[in-house]
């Protein structure tokens, strides 16, 4: 197991964090906004959004519920590239410079996925019960649904809900595998087919630019096809939302908004992940060659007990120095 793709995964992740979350936070809002709650408020543009939350809010409201979303996108990226790389060098059979096929990069993606779901929903509810929180609902004084940060809200939710409450949107995130699958599978294909093209090992070394290209390709693929299964996550995970499990869910909001209600937040989703998924791959990539190559050159330092010279002392010098003689045959 290479510690390099956790540490680069780790990385690229909180970095998209710390820059997009407010776009995130306004996607989750989006999401669930109905139309038959009033204590949900209506938004009816990303810019609209911004200005009232900030309005309302402030700053801070912005980055309500950045801590878990830092938490849950680090050990979640960290876990995702480390799963999906020990899988598909097992594939590989250890050699990775043979290429894999698309079926292959989806098999080894899924996998990945699912490993990594169950490790992060806690974190992925906590982060959206607490971007959920309105200004509205917090002078209200309740203090069951009243999340104060992070632990607070992972407590309140275990003494309401129980180990359940942490798992809220797990079916749908199983479903949401194949966003990953899809996106790991294009964004594979296209590096593997641009160095054959450029007659480079798979495994070369692309430049930033050539990363951040294939990286939003990828994901605009992955999230036009993908998205409704994160709208019904999101609406699942939301405790001012009350639906009896997954079919429920979809059956109301196609009954209510039909095909529009399954792709509310589609644009401040897109406005957010293409830029955040370019700026993960992009700092993955870059972290993960640097360390390997670091590793490399410290593994190709010449020990000198392997050295294919024999040094003797200089018997003639006076300074203490050595002399390197040519090492002869059963020496």
């Amino acid at each position: 197991v290479k510690y390099e793709h956790l540490v680069a995964g780790i990385s690229g992740g909180v970095t998209s964090t710390l820059i997009l979350h407010p776009l995130d936070l306004i996607k989750i809002r989006f999401a669930v906004n109905d139309g038959r709650h009033a204590a949900i408020p209506q938004y009816r543009s990303l810019t609209g959004a911004f200005s009232t939350i900030f309005r309302q809010e402030g700053f801070r409201g912005l980055y309500k519920g950045v801590t878990p979303n830092i938490w849950g996108s680090g050990s979640a990226w960290g876990f995702y590239f480390l799963f999906y790389n020990t899988i598909k060098t097992w594939i590989q059979g250890g050699n990775t410079h043979i290429a894999l096929g698309p079926t292959m990069h989806m098999v080894a993606a899924a996998e990945a996925g699912i490993l990594t779901l169950a490790m992060t929903n806690p974190i992925w509810v906590v982060k959206t019960r607490l971007c959920l929180q309105y200004s509205n609902e917090l002078s209200a004084n309740n203090d069951s649904t009243n999340y104060r940060g992070m632990i607070d809200a992972l407590k309140k939710i275990y003494r309401a809900e129980g180990i359940r409450g942490f798992y809220r949107g797990f079916v749908p995130g199983i479903f949401g595998v194949s966003h990953g699958a899809l996106q790991f599978m294009t964004y594979e294909e296209m590096k593997n087919r641009y160095n054959q093209y450029r007659r480079l090992p798979i495994d070369q070394k692309l430049t930033t630019a050539e990363y951040l290209t294939f990286a939003a390709i990828s994901k605009l693929i992955a999230a036009a096809a993908t998205y409704p299964y994160q709208v019904i996550r999101t609406r699942l995970q939301d405790h001012h939302l009350h639906y009896e499990g997954t079919w429920d869910c979809v059956k109301k909001t196609w009954r209510f908004e039909k095909w529009k209600g399954f792709y509310k937040g589609l644009g401040p989703n897109l406005t957010r992940v293409v830029p955040a998924t370019m700026i993960t791959f992009a700092t993955y990539e870059n972290v993960y060659h640097y360390m390997r190559d670091n590793k490399k050159k410290q593994e190709n330092v010449i020990n000198p007990c392997q050295i294919d010279k024999a040094i003797t002392p200089d018997t003639n010098a006076t300074n203490g120095y050595y002399t390197e003689i040519p090492k002869k045959d059963g020496i």
